[in-house]
């Protein structure tokens, strides 16, 4: 298919779709910055989305832009990448985030992402399309998010409960009330971190392909702002349905374990957004409070909703995908 050059208003909505997105975004994944403070009543729910929202928008300050760059180059092949894909992509993931979220799943908006742009660069130019080891590397973070954070759960429950077995449980419940502003921040940072870098990547990789960023791949600052306060805005809006499935429905937390999930699950992600892979912070967060759940005792843990949420992430990639692969068709055909 020819080049696709697009007018400045149609560009500007097609960056309006993906602020739509990461806005989305924000609204989907609310519920994993602020479960486990909402559920273990250390903030009330709209305090709670505050907090969250502000420490989403300044994350650009502490993060380089390595997962951008995964996204905008390491997916699909650049000279793949044009308007008609991009578009595609988001209506691939956007679709996909609508309908789990209606269904109360915390399905993971980054691989809906992912697979909505795979889908539809798989449309344009077949499986050669794929820029193989990105798609590879951010693949197998499907399963390795949620691990290191069930792992780092646990190691973080062990640890702490022995430091604090001479403790009376009214004084642990105090320290951690406070203890999970902090940690409930820590994770807000690095989903604020993570997530918006990948509407960024996207603008980015648009205004590549249309010849607005000089020849060479970067995130203009403006682009930057954007994503952030768009990220942050979705945030303020709350995601209750899945607030209530991260927070009580996989297992009962207290401020402790609340401490110790969220704790585990910014650490995940402070060291792969450092690494530049664009992990789930859905399935880290859901991987720390399932460690969380079983260190106290394995039947603490609702491993019938567990599985059914497993479920969800495995389709997220080829669901999305699909819905980008139609996508791509139906907008090259109405062109």
């Amino acid at each position: 298919m020819d080049a696709v050059t697009l007018s400045l208003p149609a560009l500007v909505a097609i960056i309006a779709v993906a602020l739509a997105f990461d806005f989305i975004n924000g609204l989907h994944d609310a519920a994993n910055s602020i479960a486990t403070v909402v559920s273990t009543r250390v903030l009330p729910p709209s305090w709670a989305v505050g907090w969250a929202a502000f420490f989403n928008f300044i994350a650009f300050l502490f993060f380089g832009l390595h997962v951008a760059k995964t996204i905008g180059t390491g997916i699909v092949q650049p000279s793949v990448i044009d308007p008609f894909v991009i578009l595609a992509a988001l209506m691939g993931a956007i679709g996909w985030n609508l309908f789990t979220w209606w269904l109360g799943f915390p399905s993971s908006s980054s691989h809906a992402l992912i697979g909505g742009l795979a889908g539809a660069g798989i449309a344009k130019a077949g499986t050669g399309g794929l820029a193989t080891e990105g798609f590879i590397k951010t693949s197998v973070a499907i399963v390795g998010s949620p691990v290191t954070g069930f792992i780092l759960a646990i190691f973080m429950m062990a640890l702490l409960s022995w430091a604090l077995r001479r403790a009376t449980p009214f004084l642990v419940d105090r320290k951690f009330r406070h203890l999970q502003l902090v940690s409930a921040a820590l994770y807000s940072l690095g989903h604020g971190g993570n997530d918006a870098q990948k509407t960024m990547g996207i603008i980015a990789v648009l205004l590549y392909s249309q010849g607005y960023l000089g020849g060479e791949f970067h995130v203009p600052f403006w682009v930057i702002i954007a994503s952030q306060l768009a990220m942050g805005m979705g945030t303020l809006m709350g995601g209750w349905r899945i607030v209530r499935t991260m927070g009580s429905k996989i297992t009962d937390l207290k401020p402790f374990q609340g401490f110790c999930a969220e704790t585990a699950g910014a650490a995940t992600l402070f060291g792969a957004t450092f690494m530049g892979i664009p992990v789930s912070t859905t399935h880290t967060i859901t991987g720390a409070i399932v460690g969380v759940g079983s260190a106290r005792r394995a039947s603490a843990v609702r491993w019938g909703l567990a599985a059914n949420i497993v479920w969800a992430w495995i389709f997220t990639i080829p669901a999305a995908g699909a819905v980008g692969w139609v996508s791509y068709w139906a907008i090259a055909l109405a062109h």
